[in-house]
């Protein structure tokens, strides 16, 4: 089956773009001496991970379920993080997990002797207060931020115990802002270093983008650990591994017009589908669009939800469209399929593997049943 004979709404992952990218993943790995681990907040779409599983099965996880699927689907070191535990889940994260990080000394004080009676490594999530990103929504370097404890917290002092220490306060950045956090984290907690086995350098390192510069990022690596050659270094990123590696294929459905403003109406939902674009907000990039010049037809694109604001816009196209034009909102397949809902009873795109060869197939295609069981 061919890409173009699949019935839009889909989302549709590419193995050569995903192969590309875990290629650069483990080149990082080896020049740099670390452990890069795949974060399950950004794909957990498990029915490509015989691709995932040749070049790495480590990965880490902030759910119950995201670390179960890891443990049957991934099978690798099981690195947990999750902003609170309790009674009723500790014991459950202790039995999969071989590392878990706590993030704050409370929750430690409660659990950390039954994390260390259970074999499993202990770490602890820090703050180093240095704040890179500029959408609020994922800075979790903001004043009065709920992540991690502060050295003025620590005041001096790390718990016995403790075997790691765990910072994430990137999203999709450079290894430029890497090496500033890296700076106030060594400044800040730099003394206790000796005291631990592993860091965890957290997420957010885009290292598959174009233009990333990977050499900065593998020497920036290697000198942390000629400074540190005791510790284990780990990096879970999770846009990196499907950075640019799949897209959400739609169709037009209608054209409406209000007040000068062309909408065309999809078959597919930004609410839905793509929540990100709303939440943060972005506008996707388009396939089959062009820039804008003032001349050209230009079209703001509504999903097919009864949200108000299902729409975002605009774009302009090279002649009018028409229902029935399909259109490729490009890279889908990081955060997005993770992030969808079945509000308004809506039906989920289908998922779709495309292989090297350009052959296709359903890795999933859902119904009337998944709606319904998801709501009782």
């Amino acid at each position: 089956m061919r890409i173009n004979e699949i019935p839009t709404p889909f989302y549709v992952v590419y193995e050569e773009r995903l192969r590309h990218n875990l290629g650069i993943i483990n080149h990082v790995e080896r020049m740099a001496g670390v452990n890069i681990i795949m974060a399950f907040k950004a794909n957990a779409l498990w029915r490509s991970f015989n691709i995932v599983r040749e070049y790495n099965r480590d990965f880490t996880a902030s759910s119950l379920n995201e670390l179960r699927l890891g443990n049957e689907e991934l099978g690798g070191e099981a690195h947990v993080y999750c902003p609170v535990y309790t009674e009723a889940s500790i014991d459950m994260f202790l039995s999969r997990a071989t590392h878990l990080t706590f993030n704050s000394l409370s929750q430690w004080e409660r659990y950390g002797k039954r994390t260390l009676a259970a074999g499993v490594s202990p770490g602890l999530r820090v703050n180093p207060q240095c704040s890179v990103i500029d959408t609020e929504i994922y800075n979790p370097a903001l004043p009065g931020s709920r992540f991690g404890v502060t050295a003025e917290q620590l005041g001096g002092t790390l718990p016995e115990g403790i075997e790691g220490l765990h910072f994430h306060a990137l999203c999709e950045s450079t290894s430029y802002d890497l090496a500033k956090v890296l700076e106030a984290f060594e400044t800040q907690f730099g003394g206790f270093l000796r005291q631990v086995k592993w860091v965890n350098f957290g997420g957010g390192h885009l290292m598959t983008r174009e233009g990333y510069d990977t050499d900065h990022l593998i020497n920036l690596l290697r000198d942390f650990r000629s400074r540190y050659p005791w510790l284990k270094v780990i990096m879970e990123p999770g846009s990196a591994f499907t950075w640019r590696t799949g897209d959400l294929m739609t169709s037009v459905l209608d054209i409406v017009e209000n007040q000068g403003v062309k909408t065309a109406i999809i078959d597919a939902s930004f609410a839905c589908h793509m929540p990100d674009c709303l939440e943060m907000p972005y506008k996707p990039a388009i396939t089959e669009s062009v820039p804008e010049d003032g001349v050209l037809p230009t079209y703001r694109l509504g999903g097919n939800s009864c949200l108000s604001g299902d729409y975002v816009g605009d774009w302009a196209f090279p002649k009018p469209l028409m229902p029935g034009d399909r259109l490729t909102l490009e890279d889908m397949n990081h955060y997005t399929t993770v992030k969808t809902n079945m509000f308004n009873g809506i039906q989920h795109p289908s998922i779709v593997l495309c292989d090297m060869e350009g052959n296709c197939r359903y890795l999933r295609q859902f119904d009337y049943e998944d709606y319904k069981n998801r709501m009782s």
